[in-house]
């Protein structure tokens, strides 16, 4: 995977709260047997009316093209836990999406939350006020320093700047653009180690 240090993109606000997996990427594209070709696929079913593209929908804006930063609403990514769905919004050429915490509710889905962690992909989870700053901008650009755990949105008014959450083993994941599998490897000495002592755990040959 591509590590994920810093980085610096236009955003892009989709005003929208509670978005589900299934809207995000539908059900009937979970048939595909590739990991690749969904972020053609990203909202479909909502960025359509009569089967043509919406003008009206965020994504489908001129100003949209290139958008590297998606800013959305609270509960993103509730659902389904479909892994499908980060690979949609990456493919569509999103770093990462940001979404603001209200009250007790979170910015995003605790499965998409970790989905994303293990697929490259960084959600960040603002204060309500600087998701606020963002859509009354509505355009701008977005630094995300994962190594200082900062966010920083440039806009024409003045950059506007927070810290936010990452936990540590999924920060490292990102840094270092390590799945589960690479990280479990970083140990393979170890565990080869371990086997060694131990024979009857190892595995049959």
């Amino acid at each position: 995977m591509e590590p994920f240090v810093t980085h610096t993109g236009e955003f892009v606000t989709f005003d929208r709260a509670n978005i589900d997996t299934d809207a995000i990427i539908p059900a009937r594209y979970l048939k595909k047997i590739e990991r690749t070709g969904y972020g053609e696929l990203l909202f479909m079913d909502i960025r359509r009316k009569d089967g043509q593209p919406d003008p009206a929908f965020p994504l489908n804006r001129p100003e949209a093209e290139g958008a590297t930063v998606l800013v959305t609403r609270q509960n993103f990514g509730c659902g389904s836990s479909r892994e499908h769905a980060v690979w949609a919004i990456s493919q569509a050429g999103f770093r990462a999406v940001v979404a603001p915490r209200v009250d007790a509710t979170p910015g995003f889905a605790d499965i998409f939350r970790n989905n994303s962690y293990k697929n490259g992909f960084l959600p960040v989870e603002a204060s309500e006020a600087f998701v606020e700053r963002l859509f009354a901008a509505g355009r701008g650009t977005i630094t995300i320093d994962l190594q200082e755990r900062r966010i920083t949105a440039h806009l024409a008014d003045g950059d506007v700047s927070e810290s936010f959450s990452v936990p540590d083993g999924a920060r490292t994941m990102l840094l270092e653009g390590l799945d589960e599998i690479g990280l479990t490897l970083q140990f393979a000495d170890a565990i080869s180690a371990y086997e060694g002592r131990h024979p009857e755990v190892a595995p049959a040959g």
